[in-house]
């Protein structure tokens, strides 16, 4: 399995290297385009996870698949070279894709070759499918939960502090387009929750340190960060700025910002759609079509409160709160 971020830059001399793949013809191919970091261990173990359930079902690295992968690191001039290069010069008989960033690549770059997608959320609204259950075309895949989440995560923020007014959606709209219907949902569920929904664009390091300093000298303001690539990778340095700014922020994606000791996680299982994978690449190699495959949808969610860092923001847990939590951290 290769896995390397210089990927581009050993192309200009590995033409001559893919007719040797070609030759082993015996072997099917499937290419992986994650969003992490190579070196991350979140990424790692999704991509050992998704690996080891192929061997599971019979397919075994360097014998009958062969796996490339590679990780984009929410940097979109990636996204586009390694979706183009995977299909292009690859040109697997099925992909695995995690982020929607990622998808809408690929789709861009093929129309034919099956695509099996991680970590995008409501594919329908997003245009990847027509239909959950008959998805047609080249793509299905294991969704992320649908838009309307947001209203639960501004729910949340509002009973762990119900002073707040105004919650406040924090992402990279370039590596994140989704976050946009994120917001919307959001805006959706305001007025029954008593707040206003506003939203706050970052696209580098310095941004956020900027936009929480700003947003710290408004009153009553409660942060949502939406599943993204660009702030899950910064989640040391969003945590630790929010705590500087003493703002309550609730957090989706994987739990990384809980282990950095964010005040509030709600989402679902992101490492599941890795264990469920291998099943549809399984059936697609074997000749099914991934349009007759449907989309499946999140089905486990993990509510987190950090007791300690509310203490360390002056809240009260509710007792509410604390009851319909799956853990607690004190």
């Amino acid at each position: 399995m290769i896995v390397r971020r210089e990927f581009i830059a050993l192309l200009g001399g590995a033409t001559a290297a893919w007719p040797v793949a070609a030759r082993a013809q015996q072997r099917k191919r499937v290419g992986v385009l994650l969003g992490g970091l190579a070196a991350s261990a979140t990424g790692q173990a999704n991509l050992r996870t998704f690996v080891q359930g192929l061997r599971k079902l019979g397919w075994i690295e360097g014998e009958n698949v062969q796996i490339e992968a590679r990780y984009s690191a929410g940097d979109k001039n990636l996204i586009e070279a390694y979706a183009s290069d995977l299909v292009g010069l690859f040109k697997p008989d099925v992909l695995l894709t995690a982020t929607t960033a990622n998808l809408a690549a690929v789709q861009r770059a093929t129309s034919t070759i099956p695509v099996v997608f991680t970590a995008v959320s409501d594919p329908v609204a997003q245009g990847f499918v027509p239909s959950l259950s008959h998805p047609g075309g080249n793509i299905t895949g294991f969704a992320s939960p649908e838009f309307s989440i947001a209203g639960k995560w501004a729910d949340l923020l509002k009973q762990m502090e119900p002073s707040i007014a105004r919650v406040v959606f924090i992402f990279n709209p370039e590596t994140s387009p989704q976050s946009k219907l994120f917001v919307s949902a959001g805006e959706a569920a305001a007025t029954s929750l008593g707040v206003e929904v506003m939203s706050v664009p970052i696209h580098s390091s310095s941004e956020i340190e900027a936009a929480l300093a700003r947003l710290s000298r408004e009153p009553n303001i409660g942060l949502i960060f939406p599943q993204g690539l660009f702030t899950s990778l910064r989640a040391n340095l969003i945590v630790e700025t929010v705590a500087r700014y003493r703002l309550p922020a609730i957090y989706s994606g994987d739990e990384v910002y809980i282990a950095e000791g964010g005040l509030m996680h709600y989402y679902h299982d992101t490492s599941e759609p890795f264990r469920l994978a291998p099943f549809y690449v399984d059936r697609i190699l074997k000749g099914a079509k991934p349009g007759d495959l449907p989309v499946q949808l999140p089905k486990t969610f993990r509510f987190i409160v950090n007791r300690k860092t509310a203490k360390a923001l002056g809240i009260d847990v509710p007792l509410g709160v604390l009851l319909a939590a799956d853990e607690v951290i004190e």
